[in-house]
C-alpha cells in the first residue's frame, strides 16, 4: 500500500536521507527511531509531498504522490508534525471538524459531525468538547491534533514525536489509542519516537535510522544490544519482558 523506492531527499544541496526503500503494510505501528539529524521528520515529509525527493518514488496504491493532488493526498495521508498551528478560539469540536475539509463541499453534512463526536469519544475529550482549545493542558490539546488528524480517515497516519513533553500517563494513553485504532481499521501508523521502551511495547515494527540512512529494521525479535549501540553511541541491555523488551543503560 505503501512503498519508499530508493529515497534521497533534503534541503538545498544537502541531502538528509539517501537511498530509502521501505515497504508499509496496514494494521501496522511502525516505529522510526534514530538520533537527531538522522533524518526521521525529513523522510515524513517526504512521504507528505511536503519535500520533493531529488531521486526515487514514494508510492501510495502503487501511484506516485507526485501525482496526486493536495485533496486526494490529504485523503490518503494524515500528518502531525512536531509543531503545530491551531486558533486559540476555536472549541475542541470545530478544531476535529477541521479534518473534515478535504471531504466538505459547503458545510458539514450530518455524516461529517457523527464522526467527529466518535473521535471525541474515543479518545475521552467528551467534557472538552466546547471548550475553546486554548484552555486546554499540553497532554488534551496533543489528543486534540491527533484526533484532527483521525477525522480526515486517512489510509495512512504520520507522526513526528507526538507524545514529546508529555507526561507518562498521556504517552501511554495516546499510544494506546493509536495502536487500537490503527489494528481497527486497517491503517498504517508511522511515528517518530524518542521513548525506546515506549516504542517497544505499543509498535509492531521497528525502523533505526543513522545519517540518513537505514541502519536496521525489522519486528521486536530482530532488535538486538548491538543496533541501539551503533546507532545511539551508548551501550545498553534488553531484557525481555512478557512480550516486549525493556532497555536498560548499561555502565
Amino acid at each position: 500500500m505503501l512503498e519508499i523506492s530508493n529515497i534521497c531527499a533534503g534541503y538545498g544541496n544537502k541531502l538528509s536521507i539517501k537511498n530509502i526503500s521501505l515497504h508499509f503494510n496496514k494494521g501496522n505501528v511502525y516505529a522510526i527511531l534514530g538520533p537527531n539529524g538522522s533524518g526521521k521528520s525529513t523522510l515524513l515529509k517526504t512521504i507528505d509531498k511536503i519535500i520533493k525527493p531529488k531521486e526515487g518514488v514514494v508510492y501510495i496504491n502503487k501511484e506516485d504522490v507526485q501525482n496526486l493532488s493536495r485533496k486526494k493526498l490529504a485523503k490518503n495521508i494524515a500528518y502531525l508534525p512536531q509543531k503545530n498551528s491551531t486558533s486559540a478560539s476555536s472549541t475542541v469540536f470545530e478544531t476535529i471538524l477541521l479534518g473534515r475539509k478535504p471531504y466538505i463541499i459547503f458545510e458539514p453534512r450530518q455524516e461529517d459531525l457523527k464522526l467527529v463526536e466518535n473521535i471525541i469519544y474515543i479518545f475521552g475529550l467528551k467534557y472538552f468538547s466546547f471548550r475553546n482549545v486554548g484552555e486546554l493542558s499540553g497532554g488534551e490539546l496533543q489528543k486534540v491534533l491527533i484526533a484532527r488528524a483521525l477525522a480526515q480517515q486517512p489510509k495512512i497516519l504520520l507522526l513526528d514525536e507526538p507524545i514529546n513533553h508529555l507526561d507518562p500517563k498521556n504517552q501511554i494513553e495516546i499510544l494506546k489509542v493509536l495502536k487500537k485504532i490503527t489494528s481497527e481499521l486497517g491503517i498504517i501508523t508511522i511515528i517518530v519516537l524518542h521513548d525506546l521502551n515506549l516504542a517497544f511495547k505499543f509498535a509492531d515494527y521497528f525502523i533505526f535510522m543513522k545519517q540518513g540512512k537505514i541502519y536496521a529494521k525489522g519486528d521486536l525479535s530482530s532488535i538486538e544490544d548491538k543496533i541501539i549501540k551503533e546507532v545511539y553511541d551508548i551501550r545498553v541491555k534488553i531484557l525481555n519482558v512478557g512480550r516486549s523488551k525493556l532497555l536498560v543503560i548499561d555502565e
